[in-house]
């Protein structure tokens, strides 16, 4: 017997807020996140705008020697992960640590630290080459640390699928607590990309958006969209069987009711051309999830604001829902917090178990020039208040990775 599995816990720190009500806020109101790059030195290179976490107090939430032991990936995980777990307010109930999971996962974990330890080999020599550098370059320690901190003694998972790591992360937990393996589980992504090899890195792919205008670089589903805004951050759930859950009086956000996921096995960076993936990848959540195609109000696309994941996706979309694909509000969140590869999942996850609690779609901002091929409601410019009974969050990633989350409001 398939047991039911809901969201007690949020966590995020990410470029339109440091916590999940800031976050939530922002998302409602359309802020910008996207601005000029402050992390490092961008001389020398082309110029290029990101979705920066700012005005972060690290010291409020780690201690100041354990901080600087860690890469920036690691670091963001903690802190999303310590508010998901506060939220929770588990540590106040007991609970089985043994049956207490980790799914965190990262596209590309340590970014930061290989880029620095790379430069020491070539200033200073390989014997001097930190001790810290493959316990904070490996991605199976970005969830880890998250173990570690919280004791979470079951399994420690780090699924890495490029952009799709957190969705699928978050999806695995679900069928861990769903199976009977687990009860609980800390489940999302983490990434801190931004410095001269993460940026020049997706430059030479030609994949980021030129546009230096921080109102017209992340624009999903418009016609002048020209790449994906460069992002970092973390967004972490909580998640737990239900009747856990119940018997320790938890407040439960959302449920989560189905995935899936698949390869489109096509093309290193492209989309299937015939959206195939995606359109198997979202039936067959929808069918696991048992829910029928119209029941769904509201989808978190992936929504890179790359010409090819724009229109593939929303092929899929028509093609899984038909006409019921308009009048379903879509609407894409990486037109404020940017696109943070493997963490953004579970940021937008997060945003999404808000949006059915509270009813109300964020917007897409900066949307302007409509594209005859992309030709769905998606939430232009402003947030709306609906009723939302189920959402559907998608995530795509290089390699052809496909992941689709089904959830469903709470109700007793």
């Amino acid at each position: 017997m398939k047991r039911r599995v809901v969201i007690t816990g949020l966590g995020t720190v990410n470029p339109i807020g440091n916590d999940t009500a800031t976050t939530w806020e922002n998302a409602k109101n359309g802020k910008n996140g996207i601005g000029e790059i402050t992390l490092f030195d961008m001389s020398g290179m082309k110029p290029y705008l990101a979705g920066e976490v700012r005005d972060l107090n690290i010291e409020e939430h780690l201690p100041g020697k354990e901080a600087k032991r860690l890469d920036r990936t690691t670091i963001l995980a903690l802190i999303a992960a310590k508010e998901a777990f506060e939220d929770s307010r588990l540590g106040d109930a007991g609970f089985d640590h043994d049956r207490f999971g980790v799914f965190v996962g990262s596209g590309i974990g340590g970014l930061i630290t290989i880029h620095e330890e790379t430069r020491r080999i070539y200033e200073k020599g390989p014997d001097r080459i930190s001790p810290f550098f493959i316990p904070n370059s490996i991605v199976n320690l970005v969830g880890g640390n998250v173990a570690i901190k919280f004791q979470a003694k079951g399994p420690a998972l780090s699924i890495v699928t490029a952009c799709s790591s957190a969705t699928n992360s978050i999806g695995e937990a679900f069928r861990y607590i769903r199976d009977g393996y687990i009860e609980l589980a800390l489940a999302g992504g983490a990434e801190a990309p931004i410095n001269p090899l993460g940026v020049g890195g997706f430059s030479s792919m030609r994949a980021i958006s030129p546009n230096l205008d921080k109102d017209r670089a992340s624009i999903p589903f418009d016609l002048e969209r020209s790449g994906f805004v460069m992002a970092e951050g973390a967004g972490i759930l909580l998640i737990e069987e239900l009747e856990h859950a119940q018997r320790r009086k938890a407040r439960i956000y959302a449920e989560i009711t189905g995935y899936s996921t698949n390869c489109d096995a096509f093309h290193i960076t492209q989309p299937d051309e015939k959206a195939e993936g995606i359109i198997k990848c979202m039936k067959q959540a929808l069918k696991d999830a048992e829910a029928e195609p119209e029941w769904i109000d509201y989808i978190n696309p992936h929504g890179t604001s790359t010409y090819y994941n724009d229109r593939m996706e929303t092929k899929g979309i028509r093609d899984v829902f038909g006409e019921h694909a308009y009048r379903i509000s879509i609407g894409a969140t990486k037109s404020m917090h940017g696109h943070s590869l493997g963490a953004v999942g579970g940021i937008e996850s997060v945003i999404t178990a808000k949006a059915l609690e509270e009813g109300i779609v964020p917007p897409t901002i900066n949307y302007k020039v409509p594209d005859p091929e992309c030709d769905l409601d998606y939430t232009p410019n402003h947030s709306k208040k609906r009723a939302i009974r189920y959402a559907l969050k998608n995530s795509l990633g290089f390699g052809g990775h496909n992941a689709t989350l089904i959830f469903k409001k709470w109700e007793e």
